[in-house]
């Protein structure tokens, strides 16, 4: 294949790019607890299967041990042991898929752009990693609203439907038998319901304070107030375990090319991204859904 360019040249800015994205995501992005570190490769060639993983879907069999006089060759050897049936246990590759795209396409000409070319480059690679780190926050929403295990429904922000909405929560975390700090991601509104609860008083160990709206915990839940773009529509909160899911994006290409239409070098990149999780974490996901006028 000619690497031929008619004389004009080509920067990559796949590395810095890359760079660039993960850091950003990692600091900024909506749903950080829930999310394990992103997962961000450059020079990608599969278009569609991102990564792969081992899977086991084997069932755990408990059995009882046999101690029948003519088992595991004693007496007339009927049984041939006193384990019981074998369980073989396999592990299956699942392929795990690209779900979106992130394209970047924007031009510099030297004659209006005012400023160094490489140092506006660098700029619009970091506004255009915060602009894809939003973008990706609310696929990660709609990932989440897809995947919930659980639903839970709040009729509306009344104290009394609060606490039983909490309530109904903490005894599904513990019934699951979740091992895990759960953390709940919820929008202003239930926040501030929370907040301005009056069963939430020093009295009772509630350590809210008015001055800066501020309510670390409720019934044992870390709360994080989220901003409600990232929400699914009817959706108020998401309740999650830590770092369950992985979010990943795959770059194809980030460079500057010389352009033969302007007096300048045009800024292309363009990368695919996705999510996962494993179906045994999912119900380490809850759903609460409202409709707040």
């Amino acid at each position: 294949m000619s690497t031929a360019n008619q004389n004009l040249p080509v920067r990559q800015y796949a590395p810095q790019y890359k760079q660039m994205l993960s850091t950003v995501f990692d600091v900024t992005s909506a749903f950080q607890g829930v999310l394990a570190p992103i997962q961000v490769l450059d020079g990608v060639q599969e278009n569609t299967k991102a990564f792969s993983v081992k899977t086991n879907t084997t069932p755990v069999v408990i059995g009882t041990y046999n101690t029948d006089k003519d088992s595991a060759g004693f007496g007339n050897g009927s049984n041939t042991n006193r384990f019981g049936a074998r369980t073989e246990v396999i592990y299956g590759n699942t392929d795990v898929d690209y779900d979106y795209t992130l394209a970047i396409h924007e031009g510099f000409d030297r004659y209006t752009v005012n400023n160094d070319l490489n140092a506006a480059v660098a700029d619009r690679l970091k506004l255009q990693s915060e602009a894809q780190t939003r973008y990706m926050s609310t696929k990660i929403g709609k990932f989440l609203g897809d995947n919930a295990g659980k639903t839970e429904a709040l009729a509306d922000l009344s104290e009394e439907n609060v606490r039983g909405l909490f309530n109904k929560l903490s005894a599904y975390v513990v019934n699951t038998e979740i091992n895990a700090a759960m953390t709940v991601y919820l929008r202003a509104e239930l926040y501030n319901a929370i907040v301005d609860m009056t069963a939430n008083t020093s009295a009772k160990g509630s350590s809210v304070s008015l001055d800066s709206n501020g309510l670390l915990k409720y019934k044992g839940f870390t709360l994080v107030e989220t901003a409600e773009q990232y929400f699914p529509t009817g959706v108020v909160a998401f309740v999650c375990a830590p770092s369950i899911v992985i979010p990943f994006v795959g770059i194809s290409t980030a460079r500057t090319v010389e352009s033969e239409t302007f007096d300048g070098q045009a800024l292309q990149a363009a990368a695919k991204g996705g999510t996962f999780v494993l179906d045994d974490n999912k119900k380490a996901i809850i759903k609460v859904t409202a409709t707040l006028a």
